[in-house]
């Protein structure tokens, strides 16, 4: 019997770096009212999930398992569970990033050529880190590009868990950080079996952040069309 299902964010319940709309918003009521416990597992910072999520009352994982927060019910807010910092060695990952981008050809960008994140994350933003959002947008909507390249960023970064992040990004997570890590030490903390917890994402194809608990032994909902969540949930409705 279910008892845990979990989220991922960005086109699952929402539009990319949307609000959360009164519709899922109240499908997650449905959800909670039925019995089941509901989390957030995230690619992105806990607190900027809770405010595109309109302060929702939810737990919520972020960056792939390195920040956790609790919601508090009697103060009405967000608290940090944990926020760690994982070392990064910066001189080495701009080389690397440097050679790939002659390599493919991306040596041309605006603002900074790499990220890094105070997590121990990096994003590698191909068309730099002040690109137009139009320009974001149009450069590899069906992540085609980046998923022919992908295997060459992955062997660049063998310590890291390489994603096809956002609209023209390679996100990299510190191993053994990824969804299918954050929500097995989740389920181990809290006394919840695999069996007993469904995840419900739509970036589950190669590259994807929500690959690694698709291709788990945990319970996997894909969601392709986020304005169809209720659909998709029909069963546990």
């Amino acid at each position: 019997m279910t008892r845990l299902i979990a989220f991922d964010l960005d086109g699952t319940l929402t539009q990319h770096k949307s609000q959360l709309d009164e519709k899922n918003r109240a499908v997650l009521d449905r959800l909670r009212a039925h019995g089941y416990t509901l989390l957030m597992v995230g690619a992105g910072q806990c607190r900027r999930i809770y405010d595109q999520m309109g302060q929702y009352s939810i737990d919520i994982i972020g960056n792939y398992g390195l920040q956790m927060c609790r919601y508090n019910t009697a103060v009405g807010d967000l608290e940090t569970v944990y926020d760690l910092t994982l070392p990064c060695d910066r001189e080495s990952v701009k080389e690397r990033i440097i050679a790939l981008r002659h390599e493919f050809g991306y040596t041309e960008y605006s603002g900074e050529f790499v990220e890094f994140h105070p997590s121990g994350a990096v994003t590698f933003p191909i068309l730099g880190t002040t690109a137009k959002l139009s320009d974001k947008l149009a450069f590899d909507p069906d992540r085609s590009k980046r998923r022919r390249v992908y295997s060459r960023v992955v062997d660049a970064f063998p310590e890291y868990t390489v994603f096809v992040g956002g609209s023209s990004s390679f996100d990299m997570a510190p191993k053994p950080y990824d969804k299918y890590y954050a929500l097995n030490k989740y389920c181990s903390e809290h006394g919840f079996f695999h069996d007993e917890v469904i995840f419900a994402g739509d970036d589950y194809g190669i590259g994807g952040n929500d690959e690694s608990v698709y291709k788990s032994d945990f319970g996997f909902i894909c969601v392709d069309d986020y304005t169809r969540l209720e659909n998709y949930l029909k069963d546990l409705l």
